[in-house]
């Protein structure tokens, strides 16, 4: 190619270029302002529209209802219905119907992952809807009329949260509260021709959090340990803390099986977000565990929180879980870290 023709090449090439960078640009962009409309406006992973609750078939007996607020569990076979977290208290007729569009079987037991509105907010108008034979350790006057309503399963941190026994207003009515509570590591239930395990994490998005493992179907259930979408709520005031947050993770990772190269096998339900495998939350513990090491290393050099917050220690994962506004920030997440390992939170001052 003689000079003229390369001079000739070059300039077409660069008007293309020219062409096109703003079209690379204005992609960008595009995909930025998306990814911040998803990180603030839809922070809990909840895509379905609002008003809306769509059924998702997981594998085995097991189903997702999404758009109610927290992600929701529901097992259904011969023995009736099993439901995990129950949503918001507006979406409660909504999410009663997504049910019976799997099974028309009465429901029988909803177990709380933990305390929060988003989850436990359908409570009463679902178990109201159900019916069981009162069992376990049920609780106070609530046996009385147990039996004409769905088993409300949960740690015994759950229902102190729901019914504030302290003497304080309880921040949720009594037909919401649990009925068959546990203090131990774990509670095993048979349904539906299946092993239900209900395993306790202590102290991690909250001193109350659950996990749920459907051994035939070979789908978990994380509650707000594991969400897709966001940096980890750690709730400090209510016991919550980054370390057992991991320890959680770990666990889900322990009893999770892919089928191979870390893929597919057990399922995981997250509290927000899309179903995922293994693979998930390993990506996720793992991006934890490095943040929270970054931590402890800022606070044995003495940095202070200020400090910590200007250092940008989650940066190359704020793209993926951080958020500038909504109801759980970056900044929210960093402050929760480093109170969550310092040595006056950890004393208890």
């Amino acid at each position: 190619m003689n000079r003229p023709v390369k001079k000739r090449f070059a300039r077409s090439i660069f008007r293309r270029l020219a062409r096109t960078r703003p079209l690379i640009a204005a992609a960008a962009l595009g995909l930025g302002i998306f990814g911040l409309a998803t990180l603030g406006l839809a922070q809990f992973g909840d895509f379905a529209p609002q008003g809306e609750v769509h059924v998702l078939h997981v594998q085995g007996n097991v189903y997702m209802l999404v758009g109610a607020g927290a992600n929701i569990t529901v097992q259904a076979g011969d023995d009736g219905v099993l439901i995990v977290d129950t949503g918001t208290t507006a979406m409660s007729q909504q999410v009663l119907a997504a049910v019976r569009s799997i099974s028309d079987k009465p429901i029988r037991y909803i177990i709380n992952t933990c305390a929060d509105p988003d989850h436990v907010g359908g409570n009463e108008a679902i178990a109201k809807a159900g019916s069981t034979i009162a069992g376990g350790n049920v609780v106070g006057d609530i046996g009385a009329s147990a039996g004409d309503q769905a088993t409300v399963i949960a740690y015994d941190a759950v229902l102190d949260r729901m019914s504030a026994p302290t003497g304080k207003k309880a921040p949720f009515p009594q037909g919401a509260w649990p009925t068959d509570t546990f203090t131990t590591a774990e509670k095993k239930l048979y349904f539906n021709g299946e092993p239900i395990e209900i395993i306790h994490i202590p102290n991690a998005h909250t001193d109350g959090d659950s996990i749920v493992f459907f051994h035939k179907s070979d789908v978990v259930t994380a509650g707000d340990i594991f969400v897709t979408t966001s940096y980890p709520v750690v709730e400090l005031d209510e016991g919550g803390t980054i370390n057992g947050l991991i320890d959680g993770l770990n666990r889900l990772i322990q009893i999770t099986t892919p089928i191979a190269m870390q893929e597919g096998g057990t399922m995981v339900i997250p509290g927000h977000g899309r179903v995922g495998d293994q693979a998930d939350v390993k990506f996720y513990q793992e991006a934890i565990t490095i943040i929270r090491d970054r931590f402890q290393d800022a606070i044995k050099r003495g940095l202070t929180l200020q400090q910590v917050e200007t250092a940008n220690l989650t940066l190359d994962y704020d793209p993926r879980y951080g958020a500038v506004e909504g109801p759980w920030t970056t900044k929210m997440f960093v402050d929760a870290v480093y109170k969550s390992l310092s040595e006056k939170h950890e004393a208890g001052q």
